[in-house]
């Protein structure tokens, strides 16, 4: 029997939240996540979505988890595997892990709970514990600190970034705004989505009090910088004005002169750029104003 068989994932003690978790060729971390979420007392339901592993990792999750749903779609989807996750749950929320991250006790009804109460929020901004020690990752800092400010009818300051792994999403919201571009693939792709999300009207917001754990290991994978210089350079075409996507395409260009990562980046963008140009749909007035407002924050940084 294929292992996406099952119609949607069981329900569950708190049945808002469907933990969406993406994974390639990481199996055991895989399962150590499992665990920890298996554990939560929310008790949520866990769609895995296996983007092509060659080591054994859904036999893994049916024989271990078998309460986990797993979709295999056959090859890497990126990114874009968690946005089938989302179609596959059937909770109103969805909570996002990878392979090396997972939820606090408690947090994901806090999130819930959030969203009841707030009908524009699409989605929370987490903060995030790192390792066993639960250090602050330095995002939390800049996520605290984001130039956009408080909205009356948000429960924390608005950004326009998030950590995948570290998101709670309305599941309307999410799909809403296509969830995650196939053309980024994986590595930076959060800022698009949190562009398009508050392109139709949706607050995308940092919420302290609900904290994800994060535990990478091996460090920075070998060209994950290239393509994230990538993805962002090609956020711009997507979505930002002319001048902007040109003036970042120049800065990519200079750094390429003399950054082995910068030149990889800049081949890969140009060969996606007819794709991305396919695609381009600038932002809303409002929201470019808001992607300025953080441009001009970062530029001292």
């Amino acid at each position: 029997m294929p292992y996406d068989a099952q119609e949607a994932p069981p329900v569950s003690a708190d049945a808002r939240t469907t933990v969406v978790v993406i994974t390639h060729n990481r199996r055991e971390q895989l399962l150590r996540t499992l665990d920890r979420l298996a554990a939560l007392p929310e008790e949520p339901p866990v769609v895995v979505v296996d983007n092509a592993s060659t080591d054994g990792t859904p036999e893994a999750v049916a024989a271990h988890h078998p309460q986990a749903t797993v979709l295999t779609p056959g090859r890497n989807l990126g990114a874009p595997g968690r946005t089938l996750g989302v179609r596959r749950a059937r909770t109103p929320y969805v909570a996002f892990s990878d392979d090396d991250s997972w939820w606090e006790p408690g947090a994901l009804s806090r999130a819930a709970d959030l969203l009841d109460r707030h009908e524009r929020l699409g989605l929370i901004a987490a903060r995030i514990h790192v390792g066993p020690t639960g250090g602050s990752d330095p995002l939390n800092d800049t996520l605290a600190a984001s130039p956009l400010g408080l909205a009356a009818d948000l429960p924390g300051p608005q950004v326009l970034g998030f950590l995948a792994c570290a998101a709670v999403a309305r599941r309307e919201a999410f799909l809403a705004a296509g969830g995650y571009h196939p053309i980024l693939f994986l590595g930076g792709e959060e800022t698009l989505l949190a562009y398009d999300m508050a392109a139709r009207g949706w607050g995308v917001c940092h919420c302290p009090d609900v904290v994800a754990v994060h535990c990478p290991t091996g460090g920075v994978r070998p060209g994950r910088p290239a393509v994230q210089l990538r993805n962002a350079a090609l956020t711009s075409w997507l979505r930002r004005p002319l001048p902007v996507a040109l003036r970042h395409t120049r800065e990519l260009a200079g750094k390429a002169r003399r950054d082995p990562e910068a030149r990889t980046a800049l081949r890969e963008m140009f060969r996606r750029l007819p794709a991305a140009l396919r695609e381009r749909r600038p932002l809303p007035a409002t929201v470019e104003a808001a992607a300025r407002r953080l441009d001009a924050h970062a530029a001292p940084a």
